[in-house]
């Protein structure tokens, strides 16, 4: 099995997510870094305030399973589930 690439955007509908977004993502951000089988992790916002680009890699499935299960259970799971997520899971060949 092969590394999972993640590439895509989060968009905020309006101001209100675009500060929860502000709020919390940097705490998601660092936890996300430090998780075992992280190899990148980044998370920024793009020219329009209401839309932040990601690009992640994990060096396995499970690594990536890992990483949504404990993002599913934090304060930024909890908190960003209205933002649209608009993003593609690539799983590279091994």
């Amino acid at each position: 099995m092969g590394k999972i690439r993640v590439e895509g955007r989060l968009v905020c509908a309006n101001e209100a997510q675009a500060e929860i977004a502000r709020t919390h993502l940097p705490e998601h951000i660092r936890l996300s870094r430090e998780e075992p089988g992280n190899l990148r992790f980044d998370l920024a916002p793009s020219d329009d305030p209401l839309v932040w680009t990601l690009s992640e890699v994990f060096e396995s499935p499970e690594a990536f399973a890992a990483h949504q299960a404990r993002t599913k259970a934090s304060t930024w799971g909890q908190v960003s589930g209205e933002i649209t997520r608009d993003f593609t899971v690539i799983e590279d060949e091994a």
